[in-house]
């Protein structure tokens, strides 16, 4: 996929679904490049002194959504950071938008049955409260994928490692930044 050569990208979004990768392969990734890291659902945990989990269970999914957003709009004006978003966050096309004002958005992408090894032990994942667990992270993912699949690169992480997936990602910011991909 083409990224428009009028974009400025001076950050790098990584989305996706849970268990991806994306906060481990988004450290690794601003090391590489000497960038700031910013996790979004860090940070909206940190200014609210509540877990994601509480959010959801007292305020509710909406409420959690809005702060995202608000979150998003203040991210263009930084420079030099690899931004890990929550796995809805691009679900809000007013979320992806703005993100591809300033970065380059690159989708990590994994099977059903991958995520669900990596993150069937985490209890902080309060999507993954349900019954059939496996179930929900199938019917999530189809319902994000679409918005996704807007990313301007996507990386299988199902067989690559941490450090793989990191340098495909620098690999693609570097060429996008440069204009050769």
């Amino acid at each position: 996929m083409a990224v428009n050569n009028t974009r400025h990208l001076v950050n790098l979004a990584l989305i996706g679904f849970m268990g991806t990768g994306k906060s481990s392969v988004g450290r690794l990734a601003a090391d590489q490049l000497h960038f700031a890291y910013l996790d979004t659902d860090e940070l909206i945990q940190s200014r609210t002194g509540r877990n994601i989990a509480d959010i959801f269970e007292k305020d509710g999914e909406p409420a959690f959504r809005k702060l995202e957003q608000q979150l998003v709009s203040e991210l263009a004006a930084r420079q030099r950071t690899v931004i890990a978003t929550g796995g809805g966050l691009p679900a809000n096309p007013i979320n992806l938008a703005s993100l591809k004002t300033h970065a380059l958005i690159v989708c990590l992408w994994a099977s059903p049955e991958k995520i669900w090894e990596r993150v069937r032990n985490q209890t902080h994942r309060p999507l993954l409260c349900d019954p059939d667990p496996r179930l929900k992270i199938r019917e999530l993912l189809a319902v994000r994928e679409p918005f996704y699949r807007q990313a301007d690169v996507l990386i299988n992480t199902d067989l690559r490692s941490v450090r793989e997936a990191a340098q495909q990602v620098v690999h693609q910011f570097k060429s996008a930044q440069s204009g050769r991909r």
